[in-house]
């Protein structure tokens, strides 16, 4: 039958993004209709392929630490005979579950919205976690310092764990606005403290890496003059990661100790940790340190700013 061969031909012709696209929908973790977005706080969260098996791991490691930090979170009766009556849900029934899920959300939402809630990255191996009436920086520092004293290994798929204080839009102006307030906690005189600058983008064509780091930093200086560049073992990381169209920002202690805020490395054993073990160093004595180290690198910081022009 001539029309039966030209099926399957018309088929072919099928450009390759076609599947792919249909793929990538079926294959989107939970948080998929909620999109990242200035004004959010939260965690973001990279992986390795598997987005929906980190959401999982996300979920089940921050409700692990949230409920140590700030007591198991309260729901509603709506919310629990939702959740109850999930449990029961026939599971090849697919379509019918996502519907559900769809008008539980909603109904969570409207009741109360959830300490810890899985948004739309608007990147490839990247997951956002939206907190709610919690600190991320603490909760986040505080996984990373339990897991690198007792070295016991919790995730798979997770990768990098950042804290995102707050968020803006992409654009320089917007950022600087933004940060000139966001930065006062920490570098407001009297406030002062060494720091470095790590930046990363992700489909974002228009900011400049160098630009940005130059700007941030010139904004870091003018909130007070003692605030020092140091590229070895700051006391804050200034972290800034743009995805699309959104800036996430946060500062961050024991950046360079905790490998990068890496929750695979920071579990192995290394000799460096009977250094810089934080429980063994004062506040004080990090910040006499801080300062000597300072002057010493204040030249190799020039030189690198320098070649950034």
């Amino acid at each position: 039958c001539p029309m039966a061969a030209a099926e399957p031909a018309a088929r072919k012709r099928r450009p390759k993004g076609h599947f792919a696209a249909g793929a990538g929908r079926a294959k989107r973790p939970r948080g998929a209709g909620r999109q990242l977005e200035a004004g959010m706080r939260g965690i973001l969260i990279t992986c390795n392929m598997n987005e929906r098996k980190c959401v999982g791991e996300a979920y089940s490691l921050l409700g692990e630490y949230g409920d140590l930090l700030y007591g198991p979170e309260q729901f509603s009766d709506h919310e629990e005979r939702l959740s109850g009556s999930d449990r029961e849900e026939d599971e090849d029934d697919v379509e019918a579950a996502l519907k559900k899920e769809v008008g539980q959300i909603r109904a969570s939402t409207e009741q109360k919205l959830r300490r810890f809630q899985s948004v739309e990255s608007g990147a490839n191996n990247v997951v956002f976690i939206r907190t709610q009436g919690i600190e991320p920086e603490n909760l986040v520092h505080h996984i990373l310092k339990d897991m690198h004293t007792t070295k016991k290994k919790k995730t798979r798929v997770i990768l990098r764990m950042l804290p995102i204080s707050g968020t803006c839009k992409a654009f320089m102006e917007d950022m600087k606005k933004y940060t000139e307030t966001f930065f006062e906690p920490w570098f407001k005189a009297p406030n002062k403290g060494t720091f470095q600058i790590v930046y990363k983008a992700r489909n974002n064509s228009h900011m400049s890496r160098e630009e940005v780091i130059k700007e941030l930093a010139g904004i870091v200086g003018s909130l007070n003059p003692e605030n020092k560049v140091d590229l070895n073992n700051p006391q804050y990381t200034i972290v800034v990661e743009i995805i699309k169209t959104v800036c996430c920002l946060s500062v961050v202690r024991d950046y360079v100790l905790f490998r990068k805020y890496n929750l695979q490395e920071v579990v192995k054993s290394n000799k460096e940790d009977a250094q810089q073990n934080p429980s063994s160093v004062t506040e004080e004595q990090n910040s006499e340190v801080a300062k000597a180290e300072t002057e010493e690198q204040e030249k190799s910081s020039k030189e690198v700013k320098e070649d950034n022009k």
